[in-house]
């Protein structure tokens, strides 16, 4: 059907179901002698006159009637369509996709993300574990996340949690053959799991701070891993010594599996970050996510 017809089409339908010009003009926001003059023009194209006119009112005629029964069904499931989408517009649906370290799973996404899927069933949430450095850009990723000070400054930021800890932790086993460390320095007589960095292959070099004065030490051991993970599974098997989130290890600590030493020197980091490049038009889906994983405070 020709851009034209339709219209016609359109115009009809609506007059026939107003049984008025003025009114029908009114809902379809044209002048009443336009719209006389486009049922004149279907009349003309078909043939044969659609609608009685007369000073008090307007009716359809048999033609009329036919068409308007066979037409209508389907400008319904038109308006029936459109309607659908504007309520897909309105619930958020789609994909989120989100790179992040290892550690970030459990302390920013594991304990909010069953609450946030059941809250919005439509959104899928893909989440990718990359150490490294990655470009979100490139990647085509949503969002990434990192502790605040790694953020390039090109970027949105929004807080996902709370400030970081890192703490030194080791098995009572290791313990039972080793004097615990009382400085970082010790750290250089004592079996330390490494971790390699994705992005530059260097091992990460521990931080510690104290009166205000920050450095890294960098340790040496038989083990060497490229996620927290293993790195905690290695201190639990008394491997050796680990450099890890606080917050992921405190249970075991309460229990006993693991000490944390060197309290004194470890240090706080600035929480967690969502980032993402400046965009106006974010999916309805993202904005859900990042408004729900948004640090509120404790």
């Amino acid at each position: 059907m020709k851009r034209d017809e339709f219209t016609e089409m359109r115009a009809f339908l609506e007059v026939a179901r107003e049984r008025s010009f003025t009114k029908a003009a009114g809902k379809l926001g044209v002048t009443r002698s336009a719209l006389s003059h486009t049922v004149s023009a279907l009349e003309t194209r078909l043939g044969i006159r659609l609608l009685s006119r007369t000073t008090r009112d307007v009716a359809p005629t048999v033609a009329g009637e036919r068409l308007m029964q066979s037409i209508q069904p389907h400008f319904d499931g038109i308006v029936a369509g459109v309607d659908a989408i504007n309520a897909l517009r309105d619930k958020p649906s789609g994909q989120v996709r989100v790179v992040c370290p290892d550690d970030a799973v459990d302390l920013v996404f594991r304990r909010r993300l069953p609450e946030f899927l059941r809250k919005f069933p439509e959104i899928g949430v893909e989440i990718i574990v990359d150490n490294g450095f990655t470009n979100i850009v490139d990647k085509q990723f949503d969002a990434g996340v990192r502790l605040g000070e790694a953020v390039a400054r090109d970027m949105v930021a929004v807080r996902v949690g709370p400030d970081v800890s890192y703490s030194v932790v080791a098995s009572p086993v290791y313990l039972e053959r080793n004097a615990p460390p009382l400085i970082p320095q010790d750290l250089t007589n004592h079996n330390c799991i490494n971790l390699r960095l994705p992005t530059s292959g260097s091992l990460y070099a521990w931080e510690f701070e104290r009166d205000d004065r920050e450095f890294s030490v960098r340790v040496e051991g038989q083990l060497v891993v490229s996620n927290i993970g293993p790195a905690i599974d290695a201190a639990l098997d008394g491997i050796g010594l680990a450099y890890v989130p606080t917050d992921i290890v405190q249970p075991l600590v309460e229990v006993g599996r693991l000490k944390r030493l060197l309290l004194d020197w470890c240090p706080l980091f600035q929480g967690y970050h969502l980032y993402y490049p400046s965009r106006r038009n974010s999916s309805l889906a993202f904005s859900a996510f990042v408004d729900a994983f948004r640090y509120k405070g404790q």
